[in-house]
């Protein structure tokens, strides 16, 4: 009878060990669960499938510049309502909600630093402050940064991630593509080298500007990048749309960007590229 018989006590919810929060993470695409520290190293990419989590300037800096050789510039720009506007609620309450969640000025950390001892101006926008968007802030930091690539002939390297332009700037956000393009056109004149790296997701006006404008594209495996959409599209043309649309394997193919640089690569990739146009 023993066989059938419990010796101990079934587990109670007193005798359960707490899995403390944030522990394990699923990875989106393969469903495989993976520890937090192993995510860490292997630089927030899923072991199994490659499939890159979205991170932030903090990481990036991190992977690409030598150790404590960064510095952050012009992180007192802060957004400000010119316009009132008011949409689910105010701007200025937006902005300030934003400040709070994310502990970040604007939606773009720019800076400069080393990288395997070559310099590097840097830009790198943050997806969780107002989905990216590109606002006065943003545009200024860029045209900042490269400003300080003029002036030291230091390569600029932009990380986008983004949902487009700032709506509650409106006019105001666009005139930040023409802006950013114009100081990038400096650049080029200057035989400075501009690289982009477009991450998930990098849309509207962000890739109709800078985006774009790279001497060299980069992209991350998986990134969505295109001006609008998927579904905008799909209504406007009434067709369906190829597997794979705007993911970055799918630009590759067509030309729109350069090449595909898993985080494992990226900084070594980097410092490659800073020789190729420093020759």
């Amino acid at each position: 009878m023993a066989w059938f018989l419990r010796t101990k006590d079934n587990i109670t919810e007193k005798t359960q060990r707490e899995m403390p929060d944030g522990l394990w993470t699923k990875c989106p695409t393969c469903s495989d669960i993976i520890y937090k520290r192993q995510l860490e190293e292997n630089l927030f990419s899923c072991p199994k499938c490659n499939f890159h989590f979205r991170i932030g300037s903090e990481e990036f800096i991190d992977i690409i510049f030598d150790q404590g050789t960064f510095t952050e510039t012009n992180n007192n720009l802060i957004s400000s309502d010119t316009l009132n506007f008011v949409d689910t609620k105010p701007y200025k309450d937006r902005i300030i909600d934003a400040h709070k969640k994310t502990n970040l000025g604007d939606a773009i950390t720019t800076g400069h630093g080393l990288v395997e001892g070559h310099k590097l101006s840097f830009g790198c926008m943050n997806f969780n402050f107002i989905g990216g968007s590109m606002g006065s802030v943003v545009g200024e930091k860029i045209f900042r940064a490269a400003k300080y690539s003029l002036e030291h002939k230091a390569p600029l390297l932009i990380i986008t991630t983004s949902g487009g332009a700032r709506m509650q700037e409106a006019a105001l956000s666009l005139m930040q593509m023409a802006k950013t393009s114009a100081i990038l056109g400096e650049l080029a004149e200057a035989s400075i080298a501009y690289i982009t790296l477009l991450t998930d997701p990098t849309t509207g006006g962000v890739t109709a500007s800078y985006g774009m404008l790279g001497d060299v594209i980069l992209a991350e495996p998986g990134a969505l990048i295109g001006f609008a959409g998927p579904r905008v599209i799909e209504q406007t043309i009434r067709r369906k749309l190829p597997a794979g649309f705007q993911r970055s394997e799918f630009l590759l193919e067509k030309g729109f960007v350069d090449t595909i640089v898993p985080r494992k690569d990226l900084k070594k990739t980097l410092v490659q590229m800073i020789n190729w146009f420093g020759k």
